[in-house]
């Protein structure tokens, strides 16, 4: 069945065009083993009133984050998203928006983004912030590209406590640019202090950690700093009520996934990269920065400055492969923001940080499960070992209601607690963990 409104005449010309003899070789890099050998089983002659029943008779198959209690992490929470945040991102002059050539046009959009860039820096401790990135591992690429270009060095060292999707992205980077990932071990549940040597570029440490824990930046950050590195703290914007910002630990730059700031779970996207640095790494950062002028008569506007535009100015001498970012993510971030304020943040912090200490005393005092790191202080996320295998668990949670996750290792898994959950929540959770776990 053809899809594309292409004639046969269209397919053979494209193909002649191309010098292939018929549309299957154009998949001869493909496996055999991976390809479907039959038509798809679409049904045919429906009505738009049928297909409208079908689809929702599959989606019904589906339970998604409203249908479950959820407990799950590991980069990606169940925050409460305000309604007034999509009711404004959602507009159509906005959630239509693409980059913003023209300023005179595009004020509405400059200045939302202008107010993220603010609200990121006072959020961080830091100078400046662009105007956002695609999401939170491909930030922290950026985040080493600056680090390499200032110091000049191909080494990077990376906490062991680091999300390993930010991992991996990384170290695919890395491949392809030359530089060299090494991870600094963890003892007792946070990074050990890292051998420094004149060839590191820069340290990454999450803080809190893809397990939890809360690490001791400004002491890893300070022997970093003595051997001529940059420092890069990725972090968890909301965690920012309870703890000190990136800037006043001694990060140079700081980078977060921005889905914890009025973004859905959206099945695992789009989402938002954030990334703020000190002035020094300004003219470093990949992107572009909305800036705040005034016309020949006085009025204050918005316009697009040092805007690198790598796809279209450096082009093959970028440090980055950015060329769009999350404007509709970060215009949600902006709302969610001015929702919350100092105050709201710092609430949101605490009743984390108070909800995820309650449950993990609970889940360590069950027989059949024991905290993986019972002497580590935890934001609103830690690591349970139960005596059955993980995803066992998982499964036996599921089918009671319960999504957690995901599965840290063999022999654990994450639990995340969040200001959603309710006290009664966690008590059921508990008594179904230890069901599940016994």
């Amino acid at each position: 069945m053809q899809f594309a409104p292409h004639t046969d005449d269209d397919i053979r010309s494209m193909l002649e065009a191309c010098g292939l003899a018929s549309v299957d070789e154009l998949y001869d890099h493909v496996p055999a083993a991976v390809r479907l050998d039959r038509d798809l089983a679409i049904p045919q002659g429906l009505s738009e009133m049928e297909l409208v029943s079908e689809m929702r008779r599959l989606a019904g198959r589906n339970r998604n984050v409203d249908d479950v209690v959820c407990f799950a992490g590991g980069g990606a929470y169940d925050h409460y998203v305000p309604s007034v945040v999509w009711a404004l991102a959602g507009r159509s002059e906005i959630y239509t928006s693409y980059t913003p050539y023209q300023p005179e046009l595009s004020q509405g959009v400059l200045q939302a983004l202008f107010e993220y860039q603010s609200m990121i820096c006072e959020l961080t401790g830091l100078d400046v912030s662009n105007a956002s990135l695609y999401d939170g591992p491909t930030a922290l690429v950026e985040a080493v590209n600056m680090a390499r270009s200032a110091t000049r060095r191909d080494r990077v060292l990376v906490s062991q406590g680091l999300d390993r999707r930010y991992l991996h992205t990384l170290e695919s980077y890395g491949r392809g640019s030359g530089y060299r990932v090494d991870t600094v071990p963890l003892s007792n549940g946070v990074t050990s202090s890292p051998e420094m040597a004149e060839d590191v570029a820069a340290l990454v440490v999450q803080h809190p950690s893809f397990w939890g824990n809360l690490e001791p930046v400004s002491e890893l950050f300070g022997a970093a700093h003595r051997a001529g590195a940059r420092t890069i703290h990725v972090f968890d914007p909301l965690s920012l009520g309870v703890l000190r910002p990136p800037g006043d630990v001694g990060a140079d730059i700081a980078v977060a996934e921005g889905q914890v700031l009025g973004n859905h779970l959206n099945y695992g996207g789009p989402y938002l990269g954030v990334i703020a640095a000190r002035s020094q790494d300004v003219r470093r950062m990949p992107g572009r920065i909305v800036g705040e002028t005034t016309d020949v008569e006085g009025r204050p506007g918005y316009v697009l400055t040092l805007q690198a535009r790598e796809q279209h100015i450096r082009r093959e001498k970028a440090a980055s492969n950015i060329c769009t970012n999350q404007t509709l993510m970060a215009v949600a971030a902006t709302v969610y923001m001015s929702w919350l304020g100092p105050d709201g943040l710092s609430e949101v912090g605490s009743r984390c940080l108070a909800k995820a200490r309650y449950a993990a005393e609970c889940l360590g005092n069950l027989s059949c499960a024991e905290l993986v790191w019972p002497d580590a202080d935890c934001f609103k996320e830690f690591a349970v070992r139960p005596d059955r295998a993980p995803r066992d668990v998982q499964r036996a949670l599921f089918e009671a209601g319960f999504l957690v996750g995901p599965v840290a290792d063999d022999e654990s898994l994450l639990v995340a607690v969040t200001e959603r959950r309710t006290r009664e929540e966690i008590d059921r959770f508990v008594k179904a963990f230890e069901e599940a776990a016994s």
